[in-house]
């Protein structure tokens, strides 16, 4: 019965960093939790281990979403695994290629996008027919504060975190009478593998530059995202949550200064 179900959540990009605070976050709500990896199968299935001893179901379900037949398939089998996905969290991305454009090649700009933007697309068009069905449901994208404001030397991983923007409204909207809902949170500068290349004197600068004084934790993030899934913002659409603790605001932008007088010797070499 459906009232004796416990909600399934799909989140792709989940055995680490923010998608694995996703699943641990949703998990302690008591939803059924389905962990998509692409490479890292150990960490998912360590992950799974640990959600399951909180009582709930985990599946560690394997898929590269920048290939729409994977993530079809994934979405299927995640369906199968819960019977239904009450909410979808497209976390899964990678940080890209940081150079000048014209110094970008064509294999860098359709990686970035094709797990960035396009893995969205697919997870998100091959999720969206259960919930029509079923006329119930929840999206929760994943952006960037770059999606907000751009920045420079990351023009294919800033392009497609607005993407996903444009999506996440285009499809608030269009989902809106099929009682769907979908929003997007915006981390700013998160303590995760993907920030690893900074020193850990960058991210003492960065955290001096962020108004509230800290870099952010995946914990963060993950808060934000199930706040958006839950019933808890049930009146909530088309909006993106930023998570960085008022860096996009901020007027303190030595850090970024000081890499953009850098990239503008590059420039001029």
């Amino acid at each position: 019965m459906e009232q004796e179900r416990r909600p399934a959540v799909l989140i792709t990009g989940a055995s680490r960093g923010i998608g694995a605070a996703c699943a641990r976050r949703f998990a302690q709500a008591g939803w059924n939790v389905g962990v998509n990896y692409c490479r890292s199968r150990q960490q998912a299935l360590e992950l799974v281990e640990e959600l399951e001893k909180l009582g709930v179901r985990a599946a560690a379900l394997r898929g590269d979403v920048s290939q729409s037949q994977q993530a079809a398939a994934l979405v299927e089998e995640a369906q199968r695994e819960f019977g239904a996905l009450d909410a979808l969290v497209c976390n899964a991305g990678v940080a890209g290629v940081q150079a000048l454009l014209t110094d970008l090649t064509d294999e860098q700009w359709r990686w970035t996008a094709g797990t960035n933007l396009d893995g969205v697309v697919y997870t998100m068009r091959a999720a969206i027919p259960g919930m029509v069905r079923r006329q119930k449901g929840s999206i929760v994208t994943i952006s960037s504060m770059w999606g907000l404001t751009g920045g420079s030397c990351e023009a294919a991983y800033s392009a497609a975190k607005a993407g996903v923007i444009g999506l996440t409204r285009a499809m608030a909207k269009e989902l809106g009478p099929s009682h769907i809902r979908v929003n997007c949170v915006a981390p700013g500068v998160i303590d995760t593998d993907m920030n690893a290349h900074l020193s850990s004197q960058d991210m003492q600068a960065l955290a001096e530059e962020t108004p509230l004084g800290r870099i952010g934790r995946p914990e963060d993030v993950a808060e934000g995202v199930f706040f958006l899934a839950s019933a808890a913002a049930d009146f909530i659409t088309g909006q993106v949550l930023a998570v960085d603790g008022g860096m996009v605001i901020s007027k303190k932008r030595t850090f970024w200064e000081n890499g953009e007088k850098e990239r503008k010797n590059l420039r001029k070499s």
